[in-house]
């Protein structure tokens, strides 16, 4: 379970941010003394609304960390991706949105380290835009996510990466696998047992909220200093 540290009542801010000629809708709410932010980058079909998304999003606030759920799609790109389909495998396009979105974030809130919450396609997206942005990207974690879509790009990241997939969603299960053992950097798989694709089984959406938490809370309270990990101990706005 992740230690619950902080209150998850911080107020929600209704943003918007630039990418290319698009304005994305999100909802950022950043707890007190938060040392790092969390962007979700949900799947087609899904949304910064989605009680899933909500549910993590919660819990990890509850241990101290920001939030920051925003779609990577328009309304009108989500009205033409459900007939389609051609956006949502846009992995290129989905990682660019995060990239800005991170820039947006850093501009207004220099201070927070980044961190990103990937659920399906959305996990391929996390990976190229974290293996794009380097050690700007602290944590990455990555449910029921399709990381295989990142190809070329995972060997390149370097930010810690949790995949969590559900212990009967058994071609999920392989993709991560196999994505898994391409990747370089600090690295956890994590099978939520009983579990399908989307975690609607009890308790294991709880499960995977945990274990997000705990991975974002780890290291964010960490620093890299002179090539070495070691403890924060300062924080900027003091």
């Amino acid at each position: 379970m992740a230690q619950v540290i902080k209150s998850a009542t911080a107020k929600a801010k209704e943003i918007q941010i630039r990418s290319g000629n698009v304005q994305l809708s999100g909802e950022l709410t950043i707890p007190a003394k938060a040392e790092g932010v969390v962007l979700f980058a949900h799947g087609s079909g899904s949304s910064r609304h989605s009680p899933r998304n909500q549910f993590v999003a919660r819990t990890i606030r509850e241990a101290g960390v920001g939030t920051l759920l925003f779609d990577l799609l328009t309304q009108e790109e989500e009205t033409i991706d459900t007939y389609t389909a051609h956006l949502r495998f846009d992995i290129r396009l989905l990682a660019q949105r995060l990239v800005d979105a991170t820039y947006w974030i850093k501009g207004q809130l220099d201070y927070l380290r980044i961190g990103y919450f990937g659920s399906s396609t959305g996990g391929g997206a996390a990976l190229v835009a974290a293996a794009e942005l380097g050690e700007i990207v602290g944590a990455v974690v990555s449910r029921g996510g399709r990381p295989d879509l990142a190809g070329e790009a995972l060997p390149i990241v370097k930010s810690p990466t949790l995949l969590i997939v559900g212990g009967l969603d058994y071609p999920v299960i392989q993709m991560n696998y196999e994505a898994y053992m391409q990747m370089t950097c600090e690295k956890e798989l994590k099978i939520v047992e009983g579990a399908t694709h989307l975690f609607q089984e009890p308790g294991t959406l709880e499960q995977v909220a945990d274990l997000a938490a705990g991975w974002f809370s780890k290291h964010f309270s960490l620093v890299h200093f002179n090539g070495q990990v070691e403890s924060n101990p300062t924080d900027k706005r003091r």
